[in-house]
């Protein structure tokens, strides 16, 4: 997966695909998509009935011959023609014109960190039956940390934890490469099932797929630090009489469900920085951690890894399109790499 900046200069188009949502750059107009990565079929026909928002909206409320699918889970394509059909609607007619002039469509991709061959060739076909010729793979840790304006290329330590729906990456960068990383199958999805499993073991209730994140709703304002709200109403279906219902919830019994998913993460950046060199370890105690990616949003989460870590945590300002916006800053050639002249003997 190493491509050189030279090479991405050389795409026309960059591509996330992420479990929750999914992201397309394009060199000169910037992000044109950015939506769910979902897919509603007619199981009767095969057609594609809708993509995007609109099919996420039909999750849990569709007959029985249309089905809600999702191409790419933990940031790997598991359906490959599935997930082409949804970006060629993504994309819309118009756009896919213009990308077809390209001589030579080049594109690029981000890909989790560590992924198998696999997972990679997986992506790398999708966007080849979309009309591209060559496909670049980036590494989605060096795509986020460019895209949230970290010092990559310099020669100090860069942390970063790209908190995703279906996994964690957190890595140290340093002279524009990887120094240590790893990747936790724990992400935003695990926590909010935590809570979904919470109310329905103590409160009988369950949660409607749609409508808001579970996490959100149980936990607004400040709900995973101990001064937040005591309690929190929630609405869902009662599992018996299948009636609606409200119900008050302790918000601290809800931060202890969800402690085992964050304990995961929280063991993972430990293991991180035990394995970093001391000098880099110096540099991050000063610079911090910086949260990427849709699920760094949750409450207080902030909060709890700069009482585990004792170093200062920041959110990006776009959190959710860092990754995507990196790509787009390699591609428009933002970044300048750090050159090092061979020292005469």
């Amino acid at each position: 997966m190493t491509v050189s900046l030279e090479q991405l200069r050389r795409c026309h188009v960059a591509v996330d695909l992420g479990a929750a949502r999914t992201r397309v750059y394009v060199k000169g107009p910037g992000l044109v998509v950015d939506e769910p990565s979902a897919a509603a079929v007619n199981t009767r026909t095969g057609s594609l009935i809708a993509v995007g928002e609109l099919a996420e909206q039909m999750m849990g409320r569709t007959p029985d011959y249309i089905r809600v699918v999702r191409p790419v889970t933990g940031g790997t394509v598991i359906d490959i023609e599935m997930a082409q059909r949804m970006l060629r609607q993504l994309l819309g007619e118009k756009l896919r014109r213009q990308l077809r002039r390209k001589p030579r469509l080049r594109a690029a991709a981000c890909t989790p960190h560590d992924s198998d061959p696999l997972a990679q060739r997986a992506t790398v076909e999708t966007l080849v039956g979309l009309g591209a010729r060559r496909v670049e793979l980036v590494d989605t840790l060096i795509a986020a940390a460019v895209g949230c304006g970290l010092p990559v290329e310099q020669p100090t330590a860069s942390m970063i934890m790209v908190c995703g729906a279906a996994t964690t990456q957190i890595a140290v960068l340093s002279l524009g490469s990887i120094v240590t990383a790893a990747r936790i199958p724990i992400g935003g999805d695990a926590i909010d099932h935590a809570v979904i499993q919470h109310l329905r073991q103590h409160h009988d209730l369950m949660l409607p797929s749609q409508s808001v994140r579970p996490l959100q709703v149980a936990l607004s304002g400040s709900g995973l630090t101990a001064h937040g709200p005591a309690t929190t109403e929630i609405h869902g279906r009662d599992v018996a009489t299948g009636l609606a219902r409200s119900v008050r919830v302790d918000t601290a019994a809800v931060r202890q469900a969800i402690h085992a998913p964050l304990t995961a993460v929280l063991d993972g950046l430990g293991k991180i920085l035990r394995d970093c060199p001391p000098d880099l370890v110096a540099d991050i105690a000063d610079c911090g951690i910086m949260m990427v990616g849709g699920s760094a949003l949750l409450p207080g989460l902030d909060r709890r890894l700069r009482e585990a870590t004792g170093v200062p945590v920041h959110i990006a300002e776009r959190p959710d399109v860092c990754s995507v916006l990196g790509l787009g800053a390699m591609l428009d050639g933002q970044i300048q790499p750090l050159v090092l002249d061979p020292l005469a003997c």
